[in-house]
């Protein structure tokens, strides 16, 4: 099965501008194509911002809004899959959330942030209540998750068991956590014998600083790419073969035990 190459675009765009934010990921999405991407994965809330007050439940959009329309569109015009984040609007209920849009424009999954970190994001978003969200793209099981959910070791597993290849996190990881995006994400994804898209935020964004680090790393613990401080488009691989053969010869999950763990619960 061949690999799925994979375009992380770390970028805060352009907050409070859906418009403008659009037209970038639509010149994200040609040059990730053109790079031989099957997928290009933004960070969290990309088609509004994230430190944009109020503006966040102006701009939220139903899961099959006007937004997810056009993302539809770019994504069939290049021919490539697109997982964004964005304020979802269900009723008076607003959502974290992250849409997967297939490469022929398909609204493949969608997956609302379980877990809100910090007043800002409790006070202007409800909690989702489904762990595990998944979709076939290109002969990977994708699973989707957003920034703090990845935090939670109970998260990250229920996908491993659930049979999860590419975890895709977009995320808004601010300083002074960047040791998650050096450190934790890398552990993640090899005590669980997945790929992990870490795809952040980037520079100053009201009274906060993202700190960028957008990653893949492979189930052995080991970048396949990482971004610095700035704007940036990066790639790596998704490899069905490698990650069979280091799930075959990495014992953790076979290894488990679950009835001594039924206390954590």
């Amino acid at each position: 099965m061949p690999a799925l190459r994979t375009a992380l675009l770390q970028s805060s765009g352009q907050p409070g501008s859906v418009d403008a934010n659009l037209a970038a990921l639509d010149a994200a999405a040609g040059r990730a194509a053109a790079a031989g991407a099957g997928l290009l994965v933004a960070p969290e809330l990309y088609l509004t911002g994230y430190a944009i007050g109020d503006d966040i439940a102006r701009l939220a959009e139903p899961v099959d809004g006007d937004s997810a329309k056009a993302v539809a569109a770019i994504a069939a015009r290049h021919e490539v899959g697109v997982a964004y984040g964005y304020p979802e609007r269900e009723g008076d209920l607003v959502f974290n959330s992250v849409r997967l849009i297939g490469p022929d424009g398909a609204r493949l999954a969608n997956y609302r942030k379980t877990h809100l970190f910090g007043g800002f994001e409790r006070d202007s978003f409800t909690p989702g209540e489904q762990t595990v969200v998944q979709a076939e793209l290109g002969g990977v099981r994708v699973g989707l998750m957003i920034c703090y959910d990845v935090e939670f070791p109970e998260n990250v597993r229920a996908h491993a068991l659930a049979g999860t290849d590419l975890l895709v996190v977009p995320t808004a990881q601010m300083h002074p956590f960047q040791f998650v995006a050096e450190s934790l994400v890398p552990v993640r994804a090899f005590e669980n014998q997945l790929y992990v898209a870490y795809v952040n935020r980037v520079g100053p964004e009201g009274e906060f600083e993202f700190v960028g680090l957008s990653t893949l790393v492979g189930p052995d613990g080991v970048a396949r790419a990482r971004a610095g401080r700035g704007e940036e488009l990066v790639l790596g691989d998704v490899d069905p073969e490698f990650l069979g053969s280091s799930r075959e010869n990495n014992p953790y999950l076979r290894d488990r035990r679950p009835g001594l763990y039924a206390s954590l619960v």
